[in-house]
């Protein structure tokens, strides 16, 4: 299903994700999110959303299916430590549901402090009127390299202290219809394209596929606003960092079918770069929309190799 590196087994790498997903019930609305294994540094903000979207799914009944998250990002996340997520139930309505949703962690000093808040939006389904963005002309996937490929290629072409990074097989399997910015070449238009899907089969539980494209909302986002720049990550010559990230989920979608996201940034300036995705499946449905502003502190020095 996958073209994954020769000693990743996409089975295993899917299964990995569905545990680190399968938030712990804590009892008083608390629930653990656990450490990624392995995991060193900052934790990626695609789980540490996926897993309060979890966490905030297993206080609302079932007919109410997730419409919208929006989350802000306070403190870089340790993946030396779980996560602690505290869920408030602030509205049961006749059709709507809401929760907000604070993850926490201990830092290394000892004191718990929040990293990220979030609240999310859950409603009743019920008919109305239909209309909907068409789906833009893209090569289709079976025509592309995978990423993981891409990356294996060019991976000496980047600082030396990246590249266990680059090279770490992943659970979601990219396949890009334009290069990448540590693939070289001029500052280019803020506009990419890029199929998407787990890199295994999933369970059929609509909420573990609702979790799943979250965890994959936050890749490829934010750096669609260095794409006009001479400046990103692979270069030494920013930092970077996801500050709040909003999606909006329209229809049902297999997050192991192929999903075509769709990012631009329609403005960056003032150290700070925004960012839009829409996400159709390869039937053509708009099923999903993101939004995020992200940190792109331009650098004086360049970090060496």
């Amino acid at each position: 299903m996958t073209d994954a590196p020769e000693n990743a087994d996409p089975a295993a790498l899917v299964d990995g994700l569905l545990r680190l997903l399968d938030v712990a019930d804590g009892g008083g609305d608390h629930f653990a999110g656990a450490r990624k294994p392995g995991g060193v540094g900052r934790v990626f903000g695609g789980q540490v959303i996926g897993q309060a979207l979890a966490s905030a799914e297993r206080t609302v009944p079932g007919d109410r299916p997730v419409h919208s998250l929006h989350a802000y990002f306070l403190r870089g996340g340790d993946e030396a430590f779980g996560i602690d997520f505290e869920v408030m139930r602030d509205l049961d309505g006749g059709s709507f549901a809401n929760r907000r949703v604070v993850a926490s962690q201990p830092g290394q000093d000892g004191a718990t402090r929040p990293i990220l808040t979030m609240v999310a939006s859950f409603h009743k389904r019920e008919p109305g009127v239909e209309h909907a963005e068409a789906m833009p002309a893209v090569p289709e996937p079976e025509s592309l390299r995978s990423e993981a490929e891409l990356r294996a290629e060019y991976a000496d072409k980047v600082p030396e202290r990246l590249r266990q990074q680059m090279l770490t097989p992943r659970p979601i399997e990219l396949r890009p219809v334009e290069s990448r910015h540590w693939m070289g070449g001029p500052p280019r238009e803020p506009l990419s394209h890029t199929w998407m899907r787990a890199v295994a089969p999933l369970p059929d539980d609509p909420k573990l596929h609702r979790a799943v494209l979250a965890y994959a909302s936050d890749m490829t986002l934010l750096g669609t606003a260095t794409l006009p720049h001479e400046i990103s990550w692979s270069k030494g010559n920013m930092m970077g960092a996801s500050l709040d990230h909003a999606i909006w989920f329209h229809d049902d979608f297999r997050a192991d079918e192929w999903l075509l996201y769709v990012c631009d940034s329609p403005w960056a300036g003032r150290a700070r770069g925004f960012n839009r995705g829409r996400i159709f499946t390869r039937e053509g449905r708009l099923v999903a929309n993101v939004a995020q502003e992200g940190l792109i502190r331009p650098l004086t020095r360049k970090s060496e190799a």
